[in-house]
C-alpha cells in the first residue's frame, strides 16, 4: 500500500505547529527567557512549521523594534535548549519535545514589496484602464 507523497503538510503537523506557536508566544510574552536582547524586544511569532516526524520546530520570528535582527534570532538559537524545556509543561502530550530553529520572518517584507509594486504608477494605470474598459463595456 503506498502512500501519496502530498506537497503541503498533514493536518496534524498544521496542528502541533500551531501548539507550538502558541506556547512558544506565551514563553517570550512572559519573560521566561533571560536574555537581555530577548527581554527588550518585542517578538512575533508568526508561524512554527513542524518536521514530518514532529521532532524539529522551525519558529518563523520578526523581533519588532529591533534594529539587529540577527542579533536577536542569534539569541534566540542560543537559548533554543532552555525554551525547549519550558515548553514541556504545555506541550506534554507530545512523544517527543521538539528541537527549536528560529528563522527570521520576511514574508512582512514581500507584502510591502507587493503592495508597493502594485500601487506603482505603471501597474495603477494598467488596472485604471481595465477599469475603464469595463465601464464602457456596460
Amino acid at each position: 500500500m503506498n502512500r501519496q507523497q502530498s506537497s503541503g503538510p498533514s493536518q496534524r503537523m498544521l496542528r502541533v505547529g500551531e501548539q507550538v506557536r502558541h506556547a512558544l508566544s506565551d514563553i517570550l510574552q512572559r519573560g521566561d527567557v533571560r536574555d537581555d536582547l530577548i527581554e527588550t524586544t518585542v517578538i512575533s511569532v508568526s508561524e512554527v512549521r513542524m518536521s514530518p516526524d514532529l521532532k524539529i520546530a522551525t519558529a518563523f520570528v520578526a523581533p519588532l523594534g529591533s534594529k539587529d535582527d540577527k542579533a536577536v534570532i542569534e539569541a534566540l538559537n542560543r537559548n533554543a535548549r532552555f525554551i525547549r524545556g519550558r515548553m514541556s509543561p504545555a506541550l506534554r502530550q507530545m512523544k517527543y519535545m521538539p528541537e527549536f530553529r528560529f528563522r527570521l520572518d520576511t514574508s512582512y517584507d514581500n507584502f510591502s514589496k507587493i503592495n508597493e509594486l502594485l500601487h506603482s504608477p505603471e501597474v495603477a494605470r494598467d488596472l485604471g484602464h481595465d477599469e475603464n474598459d469595463k465601464e464602457n463595456d456596460e
